[in-house]
């Protein structure tokens, strides 16, 4: 058994533990893996195992991977995505995770009505509030969903939080359940072209508690490819 195949066998006997736990139906958690700075033969090797979602956090990687490997994966863009780059994948991904401000979901509206499709998006909130992270805050999340909502050939499906790195998972539970509670809030609100669905929260570190506390997408690089290579 290759590496990511034991890798990945340990992931989905933990998300299956925390369904179990959490009373969830373990379907209803999708696992993306994400394959930043992996080359192309590791993304085979997890496809081969089952993997149909990939999450990319630059434009260009995503760009070279998308014509090197099979037609029926899902791309997320995870990372932080510029303006100026919408137009390079909004006809290759699946779903934009990281849309954190009105300019760039008018971007993505433009880029999607010039190329006839709808673009789904999750909004990204920085719950924890930290400096160094991307995202909208929480005061002005509601709002900024109700601005989006607006807009042309674009379709808000959720939203997305990236959690401060811990030692002990157990402190991200109250940004999790933090962000569960916004996403119920948007729920009761009836907002047109709004479709909360998913709930795109939890990395290797803590994805565990992010499942008992109601993602439906969890994010995993290093527990599925091993630790990270920059060159």
């Amino acid at each position: 058994m290759s590496q990511i195949q034991e890798h990945l066998e340990m992931v989905e006997a933990k998300i299956a533990s925390a369904c179990a736990e959490s009373g969830r139906r373990r379907e209803e958690v999708k696992l993306i893996a994400v394959s930043k700075t992996k080359p192309v033969c590791l993304l085979q090797e997890a496809y081969e195992c089952g993997c149909r979602d990939f999450g990319e956090n630059k434009v260009q990687e995503l760009v070279d991977k998308y014509d090197k490997l099979p037609g029926d994966i899902r791309w997320h863009m995870i990372g932080h995505l510029q303006r100026n780059k919408v137009k390079y994948i909004i006809d290759k991904v699946y779903l934009i995770h990281s849309v954190d401000s009105l300019r760039l979901a008018e971007q993505i509206s433009k880029e999607a009505e010039k190329k006839g499709i709808t673009a789904a998006i999750l909004v990204e909130i920085n719950v924890a509030e930290e400096e160094s992270k991307f995202g909208v805050t929480v005061e002005h999340a509601v709002s900024l969903v109700e601005e989006i909502a607006k807009l042309p050939n674009i379709e808000i499906r959720g939203l997305m939080t990236i959690a401060p790195y811990v030692e002990n998972p157990e402190e991200n539970r109250l940004y999790f359940a933090k962000l569960k509670q916004i996403y119920v809030d948007i729920i009761h609100k009836n907002i047109d072209n709004v479709c909360m669905k998913e709930l795109s929260m939890g990395m290797t570190g803590d994805y565990e508690v992010a499942v008992t506390e109601g993602a439906t997408y969890i994010r995993i690089g290093t527990g599925i490819f091993g630790e990270r290579e920059y060159t």
